[in-house]
C-alpha cells in the first residue's frame, strides 16, 4: 500500500533518509556507491521501510534530485512568487547555475543516473512553470494548451541549461540567460499582459 506523502510521519521518515544520503555523499563523494543498504543504515531503519517509501534506489534519487532542486529554488523564490519577467529571469538563472554545480559532482561511475536527475529536474521545472500559467487570472487558455506552453518553454529553458553545462562555456552565465529570456517572452507575453491587466501595473 503506497504511502501518504502528506503525512507528517511520512515527511520525517523521508528527512531522515535524505539526510542519511547527504552524509553519505559526502563521506564517498559519489552516488553509485551507496547501496539502500547503506542508506537504510545510516538512517537508522530498516530496509522494509526504505521499500514501503520508494520503489529502489533510482525512485529515491529522482526524489533526492526534486527536492535538492526545491530547495535551491525556495531561496531564490517563495512559494507565493508571482509570475512575471522578473520571477522568470531568476528562475532560469537558477536553472543554470544549478545544472553548472551538479555535473561538477557527478564522477564517471554516477554517468548512469545523469538522465534520471536531469528528468527529475526537468518535471520540477515544468510542474512550477504550469501552476504559474494556471495563476493568471481571466485565463481564457484551454487546460491542453497551458501544459503544451509549460513543456515547450521548460524544455527551452532546461535544454539550453543543459547543453551549456556541457560544454565549454564559451558565453556567459549571464548572456545565456538573456538569450534564454529573449525567446520564451515571446511564447509568454500574452499571459504577463493579463496578468498586468488584472493587477493594474
Amino acid at each position: 500500500m503506497p504511502v501518504n506523502p502528506s503525512d507528517p510521519r511520512v515527511k520525517r521518515t523521508r528527512q531522515l533518509f535524505m539526510h542519511a544520503f547527504n552524509d553519505l555523499l559526502d563521506e564517498k563523494r559519489n552516488l553509485y556507491s551507496i547501496s539502500v543498504h547503506d542508506l537504510a543504515n545510516r538512517a537508522a531503519v530498516n530496509r522494509a521501510t526504505f521499500y514501503a517509501h520508494f520503489e529502489d534506489k533510482f525512485a529515491f534519487l529522482a526524489y533526492w534530485m526534486t527536492e535538492k532542486f526545491q530547495l535551491i529554488l525556495s531561496r531564490r523564490l517563495p512559494d507565493d512568487a508571482a509570475f512575471s519577467p522578473d520571477n522568470l529571469y531568476v528562475l532560469v538563472q537558477t536553472v543554470f547555475q544549478f545544472l553548472v554545480r551538479f555535473r561538477q559532482y557527478l564522477t564517471p561511475g554516477d554517468k548512469q543516473f545523469e538522465p534520471l536527475l536531469e528528468n527529475a529536474m526537468h518535471k520540477e521545472l515544468y510542474r512550477l512553470l504550469l501552476q504559474w500559467l494556471q495563476s493568471v487570472p481571466k485565463q481564457s487558455h484551454l487546460q491542453e494548451k497551458l501544459e503544451v506552453t509549460a513543456l515547450v518553454v521548460s524544455w527551452g529553458i532546461f535544454g539550453s541549461a543543459l547543453q551549456w553545462s556541457r560544454e565549454v562555456q564559451a558565453r556567459t552565465l549571464e548572456s545565456m540567460v538573456e538569450k534564454v529570456m529573449e525567446v520564451v517572452t515571446d511564447n509568454l507575453g500574452t499571459f504577463w499582459e493579463r496578468a498586468k491587466m488584472d493587477t493594474g501595473f
